[in-house]
């Protein structure tokens, strides 16, 4: 039994913790889909801005939707 436990334990050790997804860089993106890259990443620099904003206020996690949404569409009308 020891064997299995400690098999497991080092699996779980050796894992490495899922990352968000990365800001999609322009420059590394091919001229003709360098558009829609440049929209990509400010979309998602509005994503991170919010996300940061419900986690300063502390917005449960069964609101967070609801005020992830809220905040986009402030940062979207302010545009």
């Amino acid at each position: 039994m020891k064997p299995f436990i400690f098999l497991a334990a080092s699996v779980l050790l050796a894992t490495t913790p899922a990352r968000s997804q990365a800001l999609v860089d322009p420059s590394k993106v091919a001229p003709e889909f360098r558009e829609a890259a440049e929209k990509r990443r400010a979309e998602q620099i509005r994503q991170r801005e919010c996300a940061l904003k419900a986690d300063l206020e502390k917005v449960l996690p069964r609101d967070r939707t609801a005020f992830l949404n809220h905040c986009l569409e402030t940062m979207a009308a302010k545009q």
